[in-house]
């Protein structure tokens, strides 16, 4: 199933447009223009991916120096590095349009999260040897491809800053609000006790 090939559209051409339209939709890379598009999906192959199916792992380096362009299907990211047991929180589900493991094509960190499939999926696979060939082949796509790469980085983190912002708030929040729930739970206890030694000693001594 070869709908990409290096610089020439191959077989499915329409599939190809279709993956192009998605790489410069609202979700991926917006910044590049369509012909930009066109010229970096010639460089991916596709790849399909059976629901339940592991994508990425947490933690892993090898073997995931690529990004992948989500075309059909849905993707659930899940984390362990958020939760003190190494029981996994959903982070978010991806749709069409979509776009997975960036960081893959930079370097060879371990992965952050996990990808799982939660479709069957069909994807446009991007790996970095391909990326090294689109630098020579194409040097100009290829750094406006690297801006825009960087770009949705930058704005996946700034989304993680404003929903770190928001739950140190809701944290600040129920804290103050336990607080005041022992404040008024310790003078019940208080008042309890103050009760409860005042009946202790108005009640009359036992007869023999």
């Amino acid at each position: 199933m070869e709908f990409f090939q290096n610089k020439k559209p191959r077989g499915n051409s329409l599939l190809q447009t279709q993956a192009a339209e998605l790489l410069v939709a609202g979700g991926a890379l917006m910044s590049l223009s369509i012909s930009d598009a066109l010229v970096v999906v010639s460089y991916m192959h596709p790849r399909r991916v059976q629901a339940g199916e592991v994508l990425i792992r947490e933690g892993e380096s090898k073997g995931n120096d690529f990004m992948a362009l989500l075309i059909e299907g849905e993707v659930t990211v899940e984390s362990c590095a958020t939760t003190a047991q190494r029981d996994s929180m959903v982070v978010t589900v991806l749709g069409p349009g979509s776009l997975v493991g960036e960081l893959g094509i930079i370097d060879d960190e371990p992965r952050s999260a996990s990808c799982i499939a939660s479709t069957d999926l069909l994807l446009a696979i991007l790996p970095r040897a391909a990326v090294e060939q689109l630098i020579e082949d194409e040097p100009a796509v290829a750094a406006r491809l690297m801006l825009a790469v960087a770009k949705s980085v930058a704005d996946h983190l700034r989304e993680t800053n404003r929903k770190l912002v928001r739950f140190s708030q809701m944290t600040k929040a129920l804290q103050e609000e336990l607080g005041a729930v022992h404040s008024v739970n310790r003078r019940l206890l208080e008042r309890a006790s103050v009760a409860a030694s005042a009946a202790a000693a108005d009640k009359p001594p036992a007869s023999n």
